[in-house]
C-alpha cells in the first residue's frame, strides 16, 4: 500500500472522529483548529513512510495525497452531519425565540421572517454547505498535508 493511501486512510479515521466530537457545542471550534494540525500530521506521516532517501518533492506531494484523501473522508462525513443537524431544526422554533428588534431589522430590509418556516431547505441546505466546506477543506488539507511532508522530509531525509 502507497504510503499517502495509508497515512490517508489513518488520517480519515482520525478526522471522523474530530468531526464527531466536535458536535459537542462549543467545544468544536479546538476541534476544528485541531483538524487543521491533523492534515500537517497526515503529512508527516505519509513522508515518513517513504523509503530512504525522502526528498521535499516527493513528500510534500505524498503528504498533499493522504491530507486531501482524509479531508474528502471527514468532509463525507461532516457533509452527512451537517445535512442531519439542518434536516431535525425546527426553524419557527429558532424564529420564535428571536429578539423582536432582530425580526424587525429583518422586515426592514424586506424580509419576512415566516420565509424561512416550514420551507423544507433543511437538508438541501446542510448537504449543500456541507459540500461547499468539504470542497474547501480538500484545498486547506493539501496545502497543509504538503507543508507538512515538505518539512519531515527536509528535517529527516534519512
Amino acid at each position: 500500500m502507497s504510503p499517502w493511501l495509508k497515512a490517508g486512510l489513518i488520517g480519515g479515521a482520525a478526522l471522523i472522529v474530530l468531526n464527531l466530537l466536535s458536535l459537542i457545542p462549543i467545544v468544536g471550534l479546538v476541534f476544528c483548529l485541531l483538524g487543521m494540525l491533523a492534515y500537517i500530521g497526515i503529512g508527516v506521516l505519509a513522508a515518513y513512510w517513504i523509503p530512504p532517501l525522502r526528498e521535499a518533492g516527493q513528500a510534500a506531494g505524498q503528504g498533499a495525497l493522504a491530507a486531501a484523501l482524509a479531508a474528502l473522508i471527514g468532509g463525507i462525513v461532516n457533509t452527512i452531519t451537517t445535512t442531519i443537524q439542518m434536516t431535525l431544526t425546527d426553524t419557527a422554533a429558532i424564529i420564535s425565540q428571536m429578539p423582536a428588534e432582530s425580526l424587525q431589522q429583518l422586515e426592514d430590509v424586506g424580509i419576512d421572517p415566516n420565509l424561512f418556516v416550514g420551507t423544507g431547505a433543511g437538508a438541501l441546505s446542510g448537504a449543500l454547505c456541507g459540500s461547499i466546506c468539504c470542497v474547501a477543506g480538500l484545498i486547506l488539507a493539501a496545502i497543509l498535508g504538503a507543508i507538512g511532508g515538505a518539512i519531515f522530509a527536509g528535517i529527516k531525509p534519512d
